[in-house]
């Protein structure tokens, strides 16, 4: 059967959130002040990738609320496309707030029974084209996280991407308060099974396998069936791996007021190199870059920058150090 051809570079499936993000304030006993913006793991990457030039589009539901209309909105002035969003209107569009204190961000959720956590198998139908068409199929441990019906939904995606030629990529993204540990591990690790690229941070492989060493990580990532693996590090930077060689990617040295949306920030930039054709370790050490300028601003999606503010930080493609 002939493929058809790849019209879009990423789809991204799971759940756009409204955001209201704590801002600093003089006064530390007045209320705090909350600045209202967007998130949403995989519609942060989907936005960064359509920033770094990309052709994106997104796979989720929304409320029929204003929310929703927003959310479509942005999506329209970011240049992603929404022709594979469904409205529901039997359920809102979901919610966080941002706080920030000494030991970082902490974020709290108003999504229970949210339209995206409505998604259903049978929503395929609306997004096989999309996924067929696309160069890659980005999901997130969010995205299996926020139910059942929503775990199923992605694993019958990904294994339609399997089936007509699309690459899956799969950021861990662990939040252990939308579900059991154990449920965690069995679903994120058939997931890792399905994927030709896994982006794990440290932090949620140590807490989902147990394992503190990073060169262990990625030996697990391959063995459990990613092809490629890029484990991202912090500040630190990354150690990308594509099964035969590894390389270290180095972090840059900023100054970090807000790391919301930092790893989506790095995903979808990621995505968007690959898919201009960048070998992994290149793209790796662009998306690193765009990280760094995501997190000196406040919010998921304002400091997500440009490819022309990514392009001056890079100077010079990095060269790592192999391992």
């Amino acid at each position: 059967m002939t493929q058809p051809s790849k019209t879009l570079d990423i789809v991204a499936l799971g759940e756009a959130m409204v955001e209201f993000n704590q801002r600093p304030h003089s006064d530390a006993n007045d209320a705090p002040l909350y600045a209202q913006g967007f998130g949403g793991d995989t519609s942060n990457a989907a936005i960064a990738a359509a920033r770094a030039g990309a052709r994106v589009g997104y796979l989720t539901r929304l409320g029929t609320d204003r929310w929703g209309d927003h959310l479509m909105d942005l999506w329209r002035r970011e240049n992603v496309d929404t022709n594979t969003v469904l409205r529901d209107t039997q359920a809102p569009t979901g919610m966080y707030f941002v706080s920030h204190d000494v030991q970082g961000h902490h974020f709290s959720y108003a999504r229970a029974g949210s339209a995206a956590s409505r998604m259903q198998p049978l929503d395929l139908a609306h997004w096989q084209e999309a996924i067929a068409s696309s160069q890659w199929l980005h999901l997130s441990g969010i995205s299996l996280a926020i139910s059942a019906s929503a775990c199923d939904t992605a694993f019958a995606a990904m294994a339609h991407a399997c089936k007509v030629g699309t690459r899956v990529a799969l950021d861990s993204n662990l939040r252990l308060s939308l579900w059991p540990l154990a449920r965690a591990q069995a679903c994120i690790r058939h997931a890792v099974n399905l994927c030709d690229l896994f982006l794990p941070s440290l932090e949620d492989m140590t807490a989902l396998t147990g394992l503190t060493q990073a060169a262990d990580i990625i030996a697990w990532s391959h063995a459990h069936g990613a092809a490629q693996v890029v484990l991202k590090l912090g500040p630190e930077g990354a150690l990308a791996s594509d099964g035969h060689h590894q390389r270290q990617v180095p972090g840059h040295a900023v100054t970090a007021v807000d790391a919301t949306g930092a790893g989506d920030c790095f995903a979808g930039n990621l995505l968007a190199r690959l898919s201009a054709g960048d070998d992994l370790w290149a793209a790796t050490a662009y998306a690193n870059a765009a990280a760094s300028l995501s997190v000196q601003g406040f919010g998921a999606v304002g400091p997500l920058p440009s490819r022309d503010a990514v392009l001056k930080v890079l100077n010079a493609p990095s060269k790592g150090t192999h391992a």
